[in-house]
């Protein structure tokens, strides 16, 4: 039986946040809002969990240190979500099998639906070997979303963010919420290949699949998150949102 591994992103200063505090150590209903992501992925019975920190990194491993089992990575200075698995590879370059892949400030991430990525990659995986499966969801008004693009066939081709994207592109519903499994030697192959020609100048995690296409890997993005999963939180108006909604889920 295969290792289920995760890397949950939790560098960020989340400067929209006003805060000092780094942004996954925001309460939700008293607690750090990365601790239900971590919740989560225990349920959902990852045996190994590696967290990338930077901002004010001690505060973060210090808030998590009741968790006996974590792994750090240290990303010393924030260039994106790409940089941030970047400084991973160390830890991760004897691992095989596939690795999930998520954002630690996703305080409404379901253990089912990670369960259920693991499960669709591995049942994709006796049809064809996937390099990529994405969770995705239709939201109504994805302002600020990565939005992904489709073929006629339906078929996955990429990933746009909201500040790269054209008006026609800005008008597509399915987002990326960043719930990703990736065969795991093959996202870290595809590092060498990533560029910062972007509006941030950075290394997205999103161009990866987009990578693995163009080398004619199988990528795949299934519609499958719930409604409560597109909660983010990247301002205080939002923080608050999550916050009600986790009061009304119980």
């Amino acid at each position: 039986m295969k290792i289920k591994r995760a890397v949950v992103l939790a560098a960020g200063k989340g400067t929209r946040m006003k805060s000092d505090l780094p942004k996954v150590l925001f309460p939700v209903c008293g607690k750090p809002m990365i601790e239900y992501v971590l919740d989560a992925l225990i349920r959902a019975g990852i045996d190994e969990i590696l967290v990338v920190v930077g901002f004010k990194s001690d505060l973060v491993r210090s808030a998590l240190a009741h968790y006996p089992n974590l792994v750090f990575a240290e990303q010393t200075v924030q260039r994106g979500t790409g940089h941030a698995i970047m400084v991973c590879r160390d830890l991760l370059q004897k691992a095989d099998g596939p690795i999930f892949v998520v954002a630690g400030d996703s305080p409404m991430i379901q253990s089912d639906t990670v369960q259920k990525l693991f499960e669709e990659f591995d049942s994709t995986a006796e049809k064809g070997s996937p390099s990529c499966l994405l969770g995705t969801i239709c939201k109504e008004n994805p302002f600020g979303m990565g939005r992904i693009l489709r073929d006629e066939q339906g078929n996955f081709r990429g990933i746009v963010e909201e500040k790269d994207a054209t008006d026609a592109q800005k008008a597509i519903r399915e987002i990326n919420m960043s719930y990703y499994v990736f065969d795991c030697a093959e996202m870290l192959e595809s590092l060498d290949e990533l560029k910062t020609d972007n509006a941030q100048n950075e290394y997205y995690i999103t161009d990866i699949p987009r990578i693995m296409l163009e080398k004619g890997k199988n990528v795949l993005a299934l519609p499958i998150l719930k409604e409560i999963e597109c909660l983010g939180v990247n301002t205080p108006a939002d923080l608050e949102i999550v916050q009600q909604a986790m009061q009304s889920n119980g």
